[in-house]
């Protein structure tokens, strides 16, 4: 049976036809009546547990039961009609006024238009739904030990059995996987020669026996990453997502909706993490504001580039590297100007503020690795855009 069902609460988006500056207008004009039920989202919590149990959740259903999370989605996933850059203006205009969004909305936008594009109806129609209300967040089963940015020697075997595939091997640096109710896991359906030609995904439930789940400690003391051991995990062959074999189609899209959707929601936050800082720090110079502005806004032009193609349903190809390339350059960036700009407050200070600024800049260490390592995007580009020749 599926979970679409609708909501009682009166939708505030009257007509999902309307132009991207005319829907923000009235989503701010949603913001400013509604600013008494946002001003518990102000804040974002420091602890993890607290931003996917407990603000992100509950940011998420108030969104859903206005609408604004379910445009651009089909009618079968609880959607409303309007387009992927509608929805996306919304976590820009939450940062910007003030309401940093969780890192938990950005799952949504990797992860869900990829069930919604290439999983079955029953699987879109009972699942999708339940990521877009916040009831459960999901994770990406991609990386391996041996098999980080190179998808295409990853280990980890399905086996076919029957009516089920069964799933044997280990995947790591999955993020949030201790929250997560569901996982795209990536497994060997062909022969290791085979290369990203014998890859298959599957949506695993996380409670399957013989799943478990270890968590890796940040640097930033918070453990946002978990190592995942699959021992004999059966999962029905309706789980299959797209074609057996088709994996890495699948991947490509999900990690392209990453370097798109999820890009442009980053970008808002750090033309926020800019402000706060020119706001707080007299130190930072004229040349460090300039260049992270120029840094950010290329980021805001390229995503941009990538949610008119998602809204259009174009393929997206290699293009979304050059988005992933620029925004852990800006990241960096931007952190690195803080540090040096206060670098008293970072490394020492135990304020709240200070904790985020110090959290947020270790974090930013890891922006140039998760998602495609900085390394893959220049070879990516170097070949595969610029037509260079491949290093020997």
């Amino acid at each position: 049976m599926s979970s679409v069902g609708t909501t009682n609460a009166t939708l505030a988006v009257s007509d999902p036809d309307l132009s991207i500056d005319e829907m923000r207008e009235v989503f701010r004009q949603w913001m400013t009546d509604h600013a008494a039920e946002l001003e518990r989202f102000r804040t974002l919590p420091t602890d993890v547990d607290e931003i996917f149990s407990g603000h992100g959740a509950a940011l998420q259903r108030l969104l859903y039961d206005a609408g604004w999370v379910r445009l651009g989605w089909p009618a079968d996933v609880g959607g409303i009609g309007g387009v992927v850059a509608h929805r996306a203006l919304v976590g820009e205009e939450l940062v910007l006024a003030g309401y940093p969004t969780p890192f938990s909305f950005a799952t949504q936008e990797v992860m869900g238009p990829a069930l919604a594009r290439y999983g079955s109806p029953e699987l879109r129609t009972e699942f999708v739904p339940r990521l877009l209300r916040g009831q459960e967040s999901w994770c990406q089963g991609f990386s391996e030990p041996g098999a980080g940015s190179d998808l295409g020697s990853l280990r980890t075997k399905a086996v076919e059995r029957g009516d089920d595939w069964v799933i044997t091997g280990e995947k790591i640096w999955t993020s949030w996987a201790q929250y997560a109710s569901r996982c795209f896991v990536l497994a060997r359906t062909g022969t290791q020669e085979s290369a990203h030609r014998g890859i298959t995904a599957f949506f695993v439930d996380m409670d399957t026996p013989g799943i478990t789940r270890s968590p890796l400690r940040a640097i930033t003391g918070q453990d946002d990453f978990s190592s995942l051991h699959f021992d004999n995990v059966v999962v029905p062959k309706a789980r299959v997502i797209g074609e057996v074999n088709g994996g890495w189609g699948v991947s490509m899209f999900i990690l392209g909706c990453e370097r798109g959707a999820a890009a442009w929601q980053r970008q808002a936050w750090m033309r926020w993490q800019l402000e706060q800082l020119v706001a707080q720090s007299p130190d930072l110079s004229d040349e460090a504001v300039g260049e992270a502005f120029e840094l950010i806004s290329a980021l805001r032009l390229l995503a941009r580039r990538t949610l008119r193609a998602l809204s259009a349903g174009e393929e997206l190809g290699v293009r979304p590297s050059f988005d992933k390339y620029v925004m852990s350059t800006a990241e960096k960036f931007l952190f690195d100007a803080a540090l040096k700009s206060m670098p008293e407050r970072l490394l020492l200070a135990d304020d709240h503020e200070s904790t985020d600024w110090r959290n947020d800049y270790l974090y930013s260490r890891a922006s140039s690795i998760y998602g495609g390592a900085k390394e893959i995007q220049r070879n990516i580009i170097a070949e595969r855009i610029l037509g260079l020749p491949r290093e020997k």
